[in-house]
């Protein structure tokens, strides 16, 4: 029993320390988080940073885009450098874009974000692209797929109106043919009775 609960608070002990916890390849002190100049591509980025962040320099790394929602818990962030990295101004880019246009007007050093690919938009500012500027690039797995779903689902009608037809058909012939069994039992069941 007593293992049991020194295991449950270890446990709840160490999930606790992971939140603030100064995440890997990078180094923490008073708020301020460098993870600079670490090679770090958008793979290598931490699941989040601690809660208390209030700078946080990711410049000069090979990210090209970041995940969803990692910045949105950082409340008392007034100020991320995220220059000379290698962003790619396409879908994956939508939500640091909306991030930072939500951000207010101290937030410091964000605003020199700038695109190293589509060729098309190397060199332009991420924050001044419209969002169908970069919408355009996007490429969507699962819209080839609901093409492709609709195509085999005109196909599977087309296969059951031709089985309903040919299932039609069928039956007037055999509707014919039964009206001829019985008209020819009939004639036959005649020409005895008159014989």
């Amino acid at each position: 029993m007593d293992l049991l609960l020194f295991c449950l608070l270890f446990l709840f002990g160490v999930r606790g320390q992971g939140s603030s916890a100064c995440p890997p390849h990078c180094s923490c002190h008073q708020g301020h988080v460098n993870c600079s100049h670490k090679s770090l591509t958008s793979a290598m980025l931490p699941a989040h940073f601690p809660p208390g962040t209030t700078q946080l320099n990711l410049h000069s790394n090979l990210l090209t885009t970041l995940p969803n929602g990692l910045l949105d818990n950082l409340t008392h962030l007034h100020s991320v450098s995220l220059h000379g990295n290698l962003w790619s101004c396409d879908c994956g880019l939508l939500y640091l874009r909306a991030w930072l246009i939500r951000q207010p007007k101290g937030l410091l050093s964000h605003r020199n974000i700038s695109c190293s690919s589509p060729p098309g938009m190397r060199g332009r500012l991420l924050l001044y692209l419209t969002e169908e500027e970069v919408l355009e690039s996007c490429h969507y797995w699962y819209c080839d797929l609901a093409l492709a779903s609709q195509i085999c689902l005109c196909v599977f009608a087309l296969v059951q109106g031709l089985l309903l037809v040919a299932v039609i058909v069928f039956l007037k012939r055999f509707e014919k043919l039964s009206r001829e069994a019985k008209r020819a039992t009939s004639d036959d069941a005649m020409s005895d009775v008159l014989e």
